[in-house]
């Protein structure tokens, strides 16, 4: 049916022979090789200090996990922006707490507004929960100390982000997206930059978070079922009321065959990124390409391609016209506040997001992915200038009569 596919999975023949090596272990619960994952992933991030790191079920149980072990429940209130996955919201609305939904800077940076943030804290505000939108991070230099100066927790979602990275402060300090606040979680979802099918991983720099995470992703148990079969325990004792959020090892044997070949990935993920903005401008200047102009700032890890459509042009027209050139489009995201049961719920309290209203008509994700060849993306480009002029044709430039012409 698709000419070019959103995204575009391809297994490399070692992922095949990681998860083989697994079965043929016989060990299949969370063990070794999910603990090799774990630190492998830590010194990924950063090599010097690596962060606590646990491996989990999906990115939505990492947040679940990250703000309950803050302690966050019933009565406090948790700020995410609107314009994001779901699960950024409900991983709050787990743990019994309200929901304050954030706008977004505008039309050239679709992360969370920090200006807006502080405008809705309350006394009741416990943590912030800034999304690194399609890999690019949020304003971490101005959110991270104006949480830390009201004893507000951050919580990172950087599912879009592995391996990039964010400075932190006029200094220029480098440090990878989702291990600069209290706790981050990733997504390793089909469609990532990693991919296991499910499973996320959430890392910390916190050694009381990290004992906390620790038990809390298994049941609150003292040992777990390896320690047990190792004799290094003939029991157990469980001292928190937790969840069973563990990764199972053949998704981390997977996880790290793909880690192996992530930064990879992620480079040529901004190669593809460029072409489109260069394309783009020069082909359809009046459709916004959102962190266009951003210069990288240290790793990068690009996960979708949105662009702006212009004001007037219906969205579904031109994904109808881009399907029947074979070309797969998406929407991220229907805002958090148009859905029908957080617009019920009085936990989720949605007050003025104008950026995020007059921008979420009009968003449009376009293919990405590393195997993605320049045609494609001139093909993509090609099809959505068709798509956009068929609603907005340029106007008729008439030529100036010539001397001696007709009257």
């Amino acid at each position: 049916m698709w000419k070019i596919t959103l995204s575009d999975l391809r297994l490399h023949p070692d992922d095949h022979a990681a998860v083989i090596e697994v079965l043929q272990s016989n060990w299949l619960t969370m063990g070794p090789k999910t603990a090799e994952f774990e630190a492998a992933f830590a010194e990924a991030l950063d090599p010097v200090a690596p962060p606590y790191a646990f491996a989990v079920a999906n990115c939505t149980v990492g947040l679940h996990l990250a703000l309950a072990a803050l302690d966050i429940g019933p009565g406090d209130e948790v700020i995410v922006p609107s314009l994001t996955f779901v699960a950024s919201a409900n991983a709050a609305l787990y743990t019994g707490a309200t929901v304050v939904l954030a706008d977004v800077v505008g039309p050239d940076d679709l992360t969370l507004d920090v200006d807006d943030v502080l405008a809705k804290v309350t006394p009741r505000t416990r943590a912030v929960v800034p999304v690194h939108y399609a890999g690019q991070p949020c304003d971490l230099a101005r959110l991270l100390p104006a949480c830390a100066q009201r004893g507000i927790a951050v919580v990172e979602d950087a599912a879009h982000s592995p391996l990039a990275d964010a400075i932190l402060d006029g200094a220029g300090t480098v440090r990878a997206l989702g291990s600069c606040g209290e706790v981050g979680a990733y997504s390793f979802f089909s469609n990532k930059n990693l991919a296991t099918g499910e499973g996320g991983m959430l890392v910390t720099r916190r050694a009381d978070l990290a004992q906390r995470i620790r038990l809390l992703r298994s049941h609150g148990m003292t040992t777990v079922t390896l320690d047990r079969h190792k004799g290094h325990a003939y029991s157990y004792d469980v001292v928190e009321l937790g969840w069973n959020y563990r990764l199972d090892e053949m998704r981390a044997a997977l996880g790290l065959s793909q880690l192996r070949r992530l930064p990879e990935g992620n480079r040529r993920r901004a190669e593809v990124v460029a072409r489109y903005h260069d394309r783009l401008a020069a082909l359809l200047p009046e459709v916004g390409v959102p962190f266009a102009n951003r210069l990288p700032q240290g790793r990068t890890a690009w996960h979708i391609l949105p662009v702006v459509l212009p004001t007037g042009v219906e969205r579904t027209p031109v994904q109808d016209s881009m399907k029947a050139a074979g070309i797969q489009t998406s929407i991220h995201y229907p805002p958090i506040h148009t859905f029908s049961w957080h617009r019920r719920s009085e936990r989720v309290v949605a007050e003025r997001l104008p950026h995020t209203d007059a921008l979420a008509p009009r968003l449009l994700t376009l293919p990405l992915y590393p195997t993605l060849r320049d045609d494609e993306v001139d093909d993509v480009v090609d099809a959505l200038r068709d798509a956009v002029r068929a609603q907005r044709p340029l106007p008729v430039v008439v030529a100036p009569a010539t001397a001696g012409g007709a009257a």
